[in-house]
């Protein structure tokens, strides 16, 4: 097994951040280490013990850039559009817009230049879904993804949970050779070793408002 930092679990629930500009480009990230991680993902829940999830890790070079120009190209068109939500000032969202604004930027930028690219999948067509079955269908597949991205930030490594290629979704699967029409594609997440570990909990809005005992 690779190599542990030294975090309790809430350390690691709390300092799991989504990692851009942090990514290190120029270390490279054994296979080992990401089946290792993906075999931790696979001991999350899922519904009925389906299991149904997909891991299509992409570290050749061409297919990277095949997968990153698909990003740009909706990354461009989505920055382009104007802002779906407004923030007043004193909302640490609204304090922190420009850095995520700029963060997003560098890994659009330079998506290509990420050890690993992992593009994650579950059975099934989710436009086919059924509304009263949907969190049931994503329910299998997003607690596993999570895991793996904790596992990640326990071995020193870091992603981000993007969608951009998910508004590609046939065109990617085209890039890697998922069958389209069976599986559907969850999100892209550009797996590195991090520029230091040295991650800390995040401003977020409080807690006051958002939890209802009982009644709304």
């Amino acid at each position: 097994m690779s190599e542990l930092l030294p975090l309790d679990p809430d350390q690691l629930l709390t300092t799991t951040r989504a990692v851009r500009k942090r990514l290190d480009l120029t270390r490279p990230v054994e296979r080992s280490v990401i089946e290792e991680c993906v075999a931790i993902a696979a001991q999350a829940p899922s519904g009925s013990n389906r299991q149904t999830w997909q891991w299509v890790p992409v570290d050749d070079p061409g297919k990277k850039a095949q997968v990153a120009a698909l990003y740009r190209e909706v990354f461009d068109a989505y920055s382009a559009a104007p802002a779906s939500a407004a923030y007043e000032p004193g909302d640490s969202r609204y304090e922190r817009r420009e850095r995520v604004n700029e963060s997003a930027q560098h890994l659009r930028d330079h998506l290509h230049e990420v050890p690993v690219l992992m593009l994650a999948y579950v059975e099934g067509r989710g436009d086919a879904v059924p509304p009263a079955s949907q969190p049931g269908f994503w329910g299998s597949v997003i607690p596993a993804v999570w895991s793996f991205m904790l596992a990640l930030r326990a071995r020193g490594l870091g992603s981000v949970w993007t969608t951009m290629t998910c508004r590609r979704e046939q065109e990617t699967a085209a890039v890697v050779g998922v069958p389209y029409e069976r599986f559907t594609q969850v999100g892209l997440y550009p797996v590195a070793y991090t520029m230091g570990t040295d991650f800390k909990p995040a401003p977020r809005v409080e807690l006051a408002g958002r939890i209802h005992w009982n009644q709304w």
